[in-house]
Parts: C-alpha cells; structure tokens; sequence
C-alpha cells in the first residue's frame, strides 16, 4: 500500500468522521488481489469505533453477500441513550450488535439495510469485494449512492481487474449527486524498501539478509499478501533459522493462495487462449506479444485475441510498453509447474529459438531454454558464451551458478571440461564461492588427463578462493604452491599464485615464507610485460609492504590507484585499494583508510567482485568501531554477519565489533560467543589479525573477572601464535592485555620479555597502532609493579598517540589509567584534583560512547578517591523505595548478565555487599510494580 493511499484515506475518514452530519461521501478503494484492502477496511472500522457511527460491512462472496452491524457503543444504564422499548437509542440503532447474515439475493439485503439506513444519525457503509457483486446487488447500491443519506459514508473497496465492465465499480456508471463528496484511492505494490520492513517484522533483522529481501521483492512483484504468504511459507518450509537465503525463498515454491487464483483465472479461459499464458510461464519474463505467440505457436490473429483475453482476466498485466507478464513471477512459477512434459519441452525450444535472434543475444537466458529444452550440445555452448558474457560484465554469481550445473553434468565431454573449468574458477575468485564450487573444481583437478598449464590455472583459483574465502588458509597454501610448479610455462599466472603466497594474513606459515615468495613474485613482475599481471601482483604485495613497515606501500599504493583505465584490471585494483585500507586499519593510518574504501568499495561495485565488495564493507564496521562511531553499529554488524554467513574475513570483521561492543557495555556472555570458535579466538581460519584482536579481548574479560591464571594462560597461547607467525604490529591489539595478565599472575619478567620481543619484531619503522600500544604495554608493567609514577608518562604518551589517530575508547582507557596513576602515587592538591576531573569526564565520554560497563567501573575508581569534602556526609540516606545510585549500577550490571562476582570486581566491592545491594534493589522494584498494578487497578473505567 503507498504511503500516499494512507494518507489520502485517513484525511478523508479523519474530515468526514470529524462532521458527523455533513453531506454524504464516499471513498473508492481499488487494488489488485493481495494489495491489501481487507487490511485497510480493517483499520477503517477501528479508527471509526470510537465515534457516533454505526457500521454496516457488507461483504461480496461468490455464495452471496454477508451483512454485519457494529453499532454505537453506549454507556451501560443510560436512560437518555437506550430506549428498550423500540430497541433504538435516540435515534440511533440499538447497542447490541447483530448476528452477521448471509443473503443469496439482493431483495433480503435491501429488506436489512433499509432497516439499518432508517435512523437520523451518521452511518458507516463499507462494501467489500464490489467484483463480486451480482447484477441486482450492483443496482441497489447504485440507488443508494445516487440518492445518499445526508450523514453517509460510504466505502466501496474491489479489484479493478475482476471487475464485469472495466472501470465501471457497479457494471454500469452511477448519477452520482452534486452533494456526493468522491474520492479513489488505488493500493499499490510495496516498494523494496516496505517488503523489508515486512519481512522484517516477521522474521526479524539479523534473519533477513539483502539477498534474501532482494529475491522476495522480485518473486513476489511487492504484493502484500504474497510477500505475507511467502514468509509464513518459508518459516514453515524451511523452519527457524538464524539466517534464510535467497535460495530458500526459490525452494518454498508459491504460495497456496497466489497459485489458485492464478491457476483460477487460466481455467476461466476458453481452452484455445490458454496457449499465450502458458508462453509466458515458459519465457519467465516480460516478453513482446511476437515472441508469446511464438513460443505458444500461435497465428498473429489468434495469439492476439488470446493476449487479449489474458489481460481482461488479470491472468497477464501490461508491464512496461508492449511488454507482457505474470502480475508476479510467482505466479508465472505455478502456472508452469501445471505444464505437461513434453509440451514444456517444445515450448522451451520455441523459447530458445526466439532468444537466439535477439541482438544481442541473452547467453544466460537461452542457455536456461536449451538445457531444459533438451538441446544438450547447443546449452554448453550457450554456458560457455554466457560465462564470458557474465565475466566481462562482473556478474560472476550468474556465471558461477552456470558452470557449476554444466560441470557437475557427467556427459559434459573432456574438452569442454578444460574449457569451462577456468571460466568458473576464475569466477569464484571475484564472486562469492559455494562449497559445490570447492567440490566441482577438486573433482576437475582429479582429472589428470587435463594439460598441466590448466590444471594450474584452475588449482590457482581453487588456491585463492580457499585461501581468502573459505578460510582454509593451510589448504589453500598447499594448492597455491602446487599451482606454482603446474604454471612454470605460463609465468604470468604463475606470479598470482607467488604474490598470494606472500600474503601473511591467512595462513599460520612463518613471516619469512611469506618473504621468500614476496621477493620470488617481485622479481617475475618486473619481468613480465603483462600489464595485468602486475596490477594483480601489486594489489597483493601492498599489504604485507605495509606490514612489515616498507614505506615505498604507500608508493605502489598511489599508483596502483591510477591504474583503472583497463576493465580487465578493476578487480585487482579494488583489491589493492581494500587490502592497503585494511592493513591501514589495523597499523593506526586511520586518515588514509575511508577514502581507500570508498575508492575500493566504488571499483568492486563496478567490476562485479563481489568477494571484495563484502570484504570492504567489514572494514567499514572495523573502522567505525575504531573510530567510536558506534551509534547503530551493532544491529548493522549482526545483520552483516547473517549475510557472510560463513565467510571468515568479513564475517570476522564484523564479529569483533560485536564481541568489542559486548565487552565494553558488560555483555560478556555475547562477547564470548561472538568472539570464541572451537575452543580459539574466533572460527579456525578467520584472518590472524583478528584472531588476535579477539584473544586481547577475552584476556581482557579474565582480567575484569580477576582470574588472573587465565588470563595469564590465554596471553600466553596468543602471544605464541604471534611469535609462531612474526607479525608483530598485529599485537597491538593484544599486547596491553596479555602483559598486563602476564604480570598480575606474578610473572613480571616474563612480561618485560614480551615487551622486548614486542618491540624488536616492530622492525624499526613501527606504525602508530603499535607504537601506541608499546607505551601502554610498558606503563601496564610498571603501574603493575607498582610504580605508578613511573608509568604515568608512558599512559600519556599512548592516550596522546590514540587521540591523534584517532581512536577514541583506546584514548579514554588510557587517559583514565593515567589519572589512576596520579591517584595512586599519592600526590594531592592540583595534580589530584585534575585527576578527579580527569576520571569525570572519563565517565562521561564512556557513557557518551555507549560504554556502560567501563563507565561503571570508572566511576567506582572515581568514587574510592574522590576528596572527603565531596563524599556525602556520614550515614546512610534515605531514598525511600526508589533505588540508590549504587543499587542502580548493581542492577543495570545484573541485568547485562554479570554475575555478582563479576559485578563486585567492577564495583570494587566484596560479592557480599552486591549479593545485599541485589537483594534491596529486587524488594524495591517488586514493591514499585505492586504499587504500579494498584494504581492501574484504580484508574481502570468501570
């Protein structure tokens, strides 16, 4: 329904309802089956309960019309309202309503409504399904509307496309008086927008990923009740899930109620029109009148009076100029499950023939027709064409979908094999992979009567796909140096398995592997006069540039982004573009990272990559969390995550803003599950920068639990995969919190050690993420070893660091350990009163942010060293019932699932003082909802 129907509507109910004794008006409701107009009389009659209208709802059905009366609702005991006698209420229609009757014919109708009309107060007449109204129904309706009561409104609501004469609502046209108020309001389609709102509502956000939003949109053309139908359709095919696919709304089917009135509507055809209809079922899209009566076989003359006779029966609708389809193509979809075999068969054949003299040719769409037309030869060589078609035009999903189905077919000859196989490798690459896809390329490997050369292109796909997106980072590395020797006579591609193998993010190999094959691939790129190869070596070689702090990255970065003149090398520049903003990310160059995304994410879009699209877009929550923007982030990350499903970059992107997010607003139980995977730091194969975000997290939570053996284990096994892989600006994340635990479960000079090993493996050229980090690190050490004065400088140089970055919440925690550390080291006056404040604002920009549990915990700091003069003077208050400030923060804690032992270390309090504080909180809001259900009681209208 559009939102200018429901304003139109409500301004006509809202002006008429308002002048009870107005002249008579009457509101036209037309929509096609399933836009929603029972919904609307619906709320037409709700909106009018409360006023001086009795309603009468008369509603068309096949078997007759059936009457219902809602009168006036009147106060019980009212003399001056009721009068018993007569059964009217001065003037108005009795209060007890009237049984709902069905009439087969319009003479008892008439007898029922003079009855209900016969009053001198306003009346409510709404109509429903008019279409369906006989021909002396049809008359007494016009009489009425010709001859209206003054106090009438009337609703008339039908689908303009059942109707006996078209445009004439009551078969023939009404005298309507000069007096009469008209309006006509026509219900439309949903737009994407409001069938996400729909759907939304039904399954919830996190469920509904955009592909998913996408495919009910399109199969259900935006109408109401089918996208309604649909949903309930899928939740009971499919059942509860945590995520649907656009895959699942494809195997529901139709729905039950679209398919029979579609199904309907056919049968109500004389047998020689149905032809047409059936064309169109098979063509699956809005087609040109020429090309139904083809496919249906048909002469010019008789295709057009069966085109014809589909669109007076709303079986067919006009779509765009000349075109012609299925209202929605779901109901395309039943009308072609009702197709005999063979018969289907020669129309696909027809259908194929027709599409293969369209210039240009649709490759996808008539390879669909051959296949299903049994032209098993004529559909490879239509696969093949529209995999080069999709390719060039970066629809690597559609391609992908093709390929996959031609090579997983048995008879597919040797030939075509080799020639297909790369095509869809190549596709994965771009788009986003299937495990059929990982199954189809390893049977095709499995082949070894295919030329070395193509088999080393295929297995260097099958490499990059399960090295980026499956996150089987061991496995792909495997493949990719096998892919290295296959390829020895083809050097160019040869290079783009070398420059992946220098990539250190996904696989858990030495740095120095790494290295060995960064120098390898520079040396081939340089000689190689493939312009394209050396985009695709660069776009990779930059991020590991940058990890191992090589400043000429920014170089090659730079130029890489020049380097768009060419279709072929889009791809690999939006992937150099994404990985530099990545690398940029997690090194703390945060002003270089949006606009590398946004120039990534631009290039991806355009090129069909969609692989790295979805990667770009991670980052963008990864840079919004860094950056503190975190205001809706956490419903857009879950509804990402539903989308990746389980790719492990993005999806890991995205799951460490949410276990950060759980973690800073005390939610401890969610930041576990969204940052643990098998026993690991996030799902095994997710990128080892995150893996070790994730461990400083949960290391965090030990801390904060005080179990401080843990913490200390977990710092240890995470700084052993850092040390295994040699990539040490990626501790940054990780290093303040595996020190700290280190040195709090009485191991400081392990912990000095780290903090040595931290800083020599940063290479001399440290990024500001790190550098920021060692300081912190070395202040965590000293403050632990109870030295405060000594680590104060070091917080400032960090929280200065995070600042200029910038990096809000890292600046805040860091500001706030210094200010600690002016408390701790027992200076007063100035310095301790500017620590105090410090320790305020701390509270307040973590509040701001929308961290509440830090914001708890700095607050207890603040109160344990607030001065004497401004702590509250001695005894208890009284806050009567209402909850005190500490019993509050127990509560808000308590309620994000804390335990009390939890609480009490954030609080700084014994657990038996936050087992009394719960305790008191639970007896006060108990006896506020008592009161509150009493009040309730004794407002309640009698």
């Amino acid at each position: 329904m559009s939102t200018l129907s429901d304003q139109a509507w409500e301004r006509w109910l809202k002006q008429t309802l308002a002048h009870p004794t107005r002249e008579p008006a009457l509101l036209l409701i037309e929509g096609p089956a399933g836009t929603g107009k029972s919904r609307l009389v619906d709320r037409l009659i709700e909106a009018a309960e409360t006023g001086p209208w009795p309603r009468i709802v008369l509603t068309f059905t096949a078997s007759g019309v059936a009457l219902a009366h809602h009168p006036v609702r009147t106060a019980r005991n009212d003399p001056a309202r009721t009068d018993v006698g007569n059964g009217r209420t001065a003037g108005r229609v009795r209060n007890e309503p009237l049984p709902p009757r069905v009439h087969r014919d319009a003479v008892g109708l008439a007898e029922d409504l003079d009855a209900l009309l016969d009053s001198e107060g306003p009346v409510l007449l709404i109509a429903e399904d008019v279409h369906r109204a006989e021909p002396d129904s049809q008359e007494l309706l016009r009489r009425l509307l010709e001859r209206p009561p003054a106090g009438l409104a009337g609703v008339l609501s039908y689908r303009p496309e059942e109707l006996a004469q078209p445009g004439l609502v009551l078969g023939r046209a009404v005298t309507y008086p000069a007096r009469l108020s008209l309006l006509r309001i026509r219900l439309e389609a949903l737009d994407a927008d409001q069938v996400r709102q729909l759907v939304e509502e039904r399954l919830g956000a996190e469920s509904c990923p955009p592909d998913l939003v996408a495919r009910i949109h399109e199969r259900s053309a935006g109408v109401p009740q089918v996208v309604v139908d649909l949903v309930r359709q899928l939740e009971d095919v499919c059942g509860p899930k945590e995520r649907y696919t656009a895959r699942d709304v494809d195997a529901t089917g139709t729905p039950v109620r679209l398919a029979e009135l579609v199904l309907g509507r056919l049968a109500a055809l004389p047998q020689e029109h149905r032809a047409v209809v059936l064309a169109a079922a098979v063509l699956d899209e809005p087609s040109s009148a020429e090309a139904l009566y083809a496919v249906a076989a048909l002469p010019a003359d008789t295709g057009r009076q069966a085109l014809v006779a589909a669109l007076r029966r709303a079986v067919l609708q006009e779509t765009g100029r000349d075109l012609y389809a299925f209202p929605s193509p779901l109901a395309g979809t039943a009308v072609y499950r009702e197709l005999p075999g063979p018969l289907r068969q020669d129309m696909h054949r027809r259908a194929a023939a027709v599409l293969a003299n369209r210039q240009p040719v649709p490759w996808a769409r008539l390879a669909a027709h051959r296949h299903r037309g049994g032209q098993f030869r004529a559909w490879l060589k239509a696969v093949e064409r529209a995999a080069l078609q999709c390719t060039e035009a970066g629809e690597h999903q559609t391609a992908m979908d093709l390929l996959e189905q031609a090579l997983s077919h048995p008879a597919v000859p040797r030939e075509v094999r080799a020639r297909l196989a790369p095509l869809l490798a190549h596709s994965a690459v771009l788009g986003l992979h299937t495990d059929q896809t990982v199954q189809v390329l390893r049977q095709i490997l499995d082949d070894q009567s295919l030329p070395p050369a193509v088999r080393g292109q295929i297995r260097l796909d099958l490499g990059l796909v399960l090295y980026n997106q499956a996150g089987m980072g061991l496995q792909g590395w495997v493949e990719l140096e096998q892919a290295v020797d296959e390829l020895a006579e083809r050097p160019p591609l040869a290079a783009r398995a070398m420059s992946a193998l220098a990539m250190p993010v996904m696989s858990a190999v030495p740095l120095e592997r790494n290295l060995h094959w960064l120098e390898r691939v520079k040396e081939v790129a340089a000689r190689s006069d493939d312009a394209e190869v050396r985009t695709a070596v660069a776009a990779n070689c930059i991020a590991v540039m940058l990890e191992i702090g090589d400043p000429s990255a920014w170089d090659v970065l730079d130029r890489l982004r020049t380097d768009t003149d060419h279709t072929d090398r889009l791809p690999h520049v939006a992937r150099g573009l994404v990985n530099g903003a990545d690398a940029a990310l997690w090194l703390g160059h945060l002003q270089r990272v949006p606009e590398l995304l946004a120039e990534g994410l631009d290039l991806a879009t355009r090129s069909g990559a969609s692989y790295v699209e979805q990667d770009g877009r991670g980052s963008v929550l990864l840079l919004d969390w860094i950056t503190g923007r975190w205001a809706g982030l956490s419903g857009r990350a879950r509804a990402f995550v539903a989308e990746t499903g389980v790719m492990p970059g993005p999806a890991a992107d995205a799951r460490i803003v949410l276990g950060n997010l759980a973690l800073a607003q005390g939610e401890w139980q969610q930041m576990a599950a969204w940052l643990s995977g098998d026993g690991h730091p996030l799902p095994v194969g997710s990128p080892l920068p995150h893996v070790a975000a994730a461990a400083g997290a949960l290391v965090r939570t030990a801390l904060a639990r005080g179990d401080f053996d843990t913490a200390a284990s977990e710092a240890a096994d995470a700084w052993d995969r850092l040390r295994a892989k040699g990539v040490w600006v990626w501790a940054a994340e990780l290093a303040p919190w595996a020190v700290e635990a280190t040195a709090r479960a009485g191991r400081h000079q392990t912990a000095e050690e780290m903090i040595a090993e931290f800083e020599s493996g940063l290479r001399g050229d440290p990024a500001p993420a790190a550098t920021a980090a060692l300081h912190w690190c070395r202040g965590v050490l000293l403050e632990a070893g109870d030295e405060p004065a000594k680590a104060l400088p070091h917080f400032r140089e960090a929280a200065a660091a995070y600042v200029e970055m910038p990096r809000p919440y890292a600046a805040i925690l860091t500001t706030e350990a210094a200010a600690r550390c002016v408390l701790e080291s027992g200076e007063d006056g100035e310095s301790a009163a500017g620590a105090v404040e410090e320790l305020a604002n701390c509270v307040q920009q973590l509040s701001d942010l929308g961290a509440g549990w830090d914001a708890a915990r700095v607050r207890a700091t603040l109160r344990a060293h607030q001065p004497a003069a401004e702590q509250r003077p001695r005894g208890r208050p009284s806050y009567g019932d209402q909850l005190s400030p500490r019993e509050q923060e127990v509560i808000d804690l308590a309620s994000a699932g804390l335990t009390n032992r939890e609480i009490a270390a954030t609080l700084h309090l014994s657990p038996r003082t936050v087992e009394q504080h719960v305790s008191r909180a639970r007896r006060k809001l108990e006896a506020q909802s008592r009161q509150s259900h009493n009040r309730t009681r004794t407002n309640r209208p009698t």
